[in-house]
């Protein structure tokens, strides 16, 4: 599994979080644990292949805001006690 976390330029409130949150579903419809934060521009998910940075920066550019940079990780699911 991978973890993606993307910078997104003009995110202003909860409203923007949601769209952009709506945005990366529908992109990337395995995608799981969608958060984004207008306060630190971010947003990021898990998701069992890596994401596609041309088509999540197109489907995001449509919406008005935009993708500055993407950063893909692999993700490690931690146990109830951070084992």
């Amino acid at each position: 599994m991978y973890q993606a976390v993307l910078k997104i330029d003009g995110m202003a409130c909860g409203m923007c979080e949601a769209h952009i949150k709506d945005v990366i579903r529908a992109t990337e419809p395995t995608a799981k644990k969608v958060k984004a934060s207008h306060t630190s521009g971010e947003v990021s998910f898990a998701i069992e292949t890596p994401p596609e940075e041309e088509k999540l920066r197109a489907a995001i550019d449509k919406t008005g805001y935009r993708l500055l940079s993407m950063d893909v990780s692999l993700y490690e699911k931690r146990n109830l006690f951070g084992r």
